[in-house]
């Protein structure tokens, strides 16, 4: 959309459904309009989907009516975590315009097991990609403000323990950085509190094998993906395991965030 290029777009979500790497979830329900119906559903949706993220979680916070600068919101953000922010692409295409992801979003969220600090990764800095677009002077970097942190996404099917790597991308591909996401979310005066988890977005890089979701990876359900076992994906099936994994490299070391997994179960079935 126009505003990309000058604004982190964003939403609020909610802290009740994000859960530690392990956990199960089962697969929402919600309201669903096909394209041709004249109304719309009620049911389990069909189109399941990741979100290859970084989350970024705040140490201290700032006032009521008081924005912070970014190189104020860098001190801020205590460290880094992998998220998968699922999402429920059928009910989020009915239910998100003209307000934005709600319940499409909001059954739940997986994060890694390690926060990893922003003082362990400050040799992993570099920066944001050259502006298309020149941005307001609130959201002018000091320095780099983005990690060299590589990224994976794992897909082990259902009934199978064989694991499918589907894409490969890197942190440093992203248009924003998490201090500019944490300027932004202030410059209205919105508080911020300890503990609180800013997600970065689907992380994608330029080739097809870097997309950081099935919606891109499969375009939108039009290719499939076809995995060793010959089964086929364009979103995700119960039963299905997703693993997100991250780590950034230095010379003879590396610094990982633990395994960001989890597991589809069936619908809970409404009368």
């Amino acid at each position: 959309p126009p505003n990309w290029l000058h604004i982190p777009i964003g939403y609020n979500g909610r802290a009740s459904s994000v859960v530690v790497s392990g956990t199960d979830f089962t697969r929402p329900n919600g309201q669903l309009k096909a394209p041709d119906a004249n109304a719309p559903t009620f049911g389990p949706s069909r189109r399941l989907d990741i979100e290859l993220e970084m989350g970024a979680v705040v140490g201290t916070g700032n006032p009521l009516g008081k924005p912070v600068t970014v190189a104020e919101a860098d001190r801020m953000i205590f460290g880094y975590v992998m998220l998968n922010d699922w999402s429920a692409r059928d009910i989020q295409a009915w239910e998100y315009q003209p307000l934005g992801p709600f319940q499409g979003k909001a059954f739940c969220t997986t994060i890694s097991p390690w926060v990893v600090t922003r003082a362990a990764l400050e040799p992993f800095r570099t920066s944001t990609p050259e502006r298309e677009k020149p941005l307001l002077p609130y959201l002018a970097e000091p320095g780099p403000m983005l990690y060299d942190i590589a990224l994976e996404v794992g897909l082990t099917p259902a009934g199978s323990g064989e694991e499918t790597v589907l894409s490969r991308t890197n942190y440093n591909t992203m248009y924003y950085s998490a201090a500019q996401q944490l300027a932004h979310h202030t410059s209205s005066g919105c508080p911020m509190r300890t503990g609180d988890l800013l997600g970065s977005g689907t992380i994608s890089g330029d080739t097809p094998d870097s997309y950081g979701s099935l919606l891109e990876l499969s375009w939108g359900g039009k290719t499939p993906l076809t995995l060793p076992n010959g089964d086929t994906r364009s979103f995700l099936e119960d039963g299905d395991r997703v693993t997100l994994r991250g780590h950034a490299a230095g010379d003879g070391y590396r610094i990982g965030f633990g395994d960001c997994t989890g597991t589809v179960l069936p619908a809970i079935k409404k009368d």
